[in-house]
């Protein structure tokens, strides 16, 4: 899952729905005004961050409203995490050794 909600973040204009959501929630036409594409490729932006668990669809009679799941962002700030953890791990031994190298060099 965590590879799918990466990929959806890859697109500069999924990243702008994300953001243009981030204060509740709005119907996909009043998405699409703010792009200069098409009306079904906004919709084709939208079911990708729904899919990757982003984004929540309600239907009130022929309009859609889209909101952020903020659940969806957990899975993501969990993989972050553990990678910068990772990074800091790695460049601590990095160190580390490299100042076991220079002892063992003085001696």
């Amino acid at each position: 899952m965590i590879e799918q909600i990466i990929h959806s973040l890859t697109v500069p204009t999924r990243r702008e729905i994300l953001y243009l959501l981030r204060d509740g929630e709005l119907t996909s036409s009043k998405i699409a005004k703010n792009f200069n594409i098409s009306a079904p490729a906004i919709s084709q932006h939208l079911k990708v961050l729904e899919q990757s668990g982003l984004v929540i669809v309600r239907k009130a009679g022929t309009k859609r409203y889209y909101r952020i799941r903020r659940e969806g962002f957990g899975e993501l700030k969990q993989f972050v995490d553990q990678f910068w953890d990772d990074s800091l791990l790695r460049l601590k031994e990095a160190a580390e050794e490299e100042e076991r190298r220079k002892h063992e060099s003085n001696d």
